[in-house]
């Protein structure tokens, strides 16, 4: 396998040899070869060059002072934090959590529950807290969460949360501040 690194994505070249047999309809048959797959991870590209407009916005320059280095490579490079590496993992008073970049508040403490994925997960965001958009980075398709009033990156959401939504906001903790009532 080579890779191959360039401007605009990495590319995984695989061997014309290898094959896939037809698994789950995806019409691949031993005989025809694997194309060559191409991923655009995200991480590490700052989101000054996206075209939406938000209500808060900072120069990336600005970003960096605003920000810990650790919040601006999750929260403007789309970074992931280690799972249980986050404070906000443990914490269960009543409260609020709020975006670190800009104050949007975000989830009510009791939309919190524990996921086992290291993550402090919700189950339903504040009305118009948050936007959404689809990660294809990482050769995924995720949905990705978005602060709506500053876009910064926040996390992913799941359709395997608990009823009644059936959604699990999975939140980076450093991309959040916590207030409790």
């Amino acid at each position: 396998m080579a890779v191959h690194h360039g401007k605009a994505a990495r590319r995984i070249a695989l061997r014309p040899d290898l094959h896939l047999s037809r698994r789950c309809g995806d019409g691949w048959t031993p005989d025809r070869p694997i194309p060559i797959l191409r991923a655009s991870p995200k991480e590490g590209k700052p989101m000054d060059d996206q075209a939406r407009t938000y209500p808060v916005t900072y120069t990336d320059a600005e970003w960096r002072q605003r920000l810990t280095p650790e919040q601006y490579r999750v929260m403007r490079a789309h970074g992931t934090e280690r799972p249980g590496s986050c404070a906000l993992l443990q914490e269960k008073r009543p409260g609020s959590f709020s975006c670190a970049g800009c104050g949007q508040p975000l989830f009510r403490s009791n939309r919190k529950f524990e996921s086992g994925t290291g993550w402090p997960s919700f189950d339903d965001p504040l009305e118009g807290a948050v936007e959404t958009t689809t990660d294809r980075s990482y050769g995924m398709v995720r949905t990705e969460v978005h602060c709506a009033r500053c876009g910064s990156h926040l996390g992913h959401v799941f359709p395997d949360g608990p009823p009644p939504s059936f959604q699990r906001y999975c939140i980076n903790g450093v991309a959040m501040d916590f207030h409790p009532d």
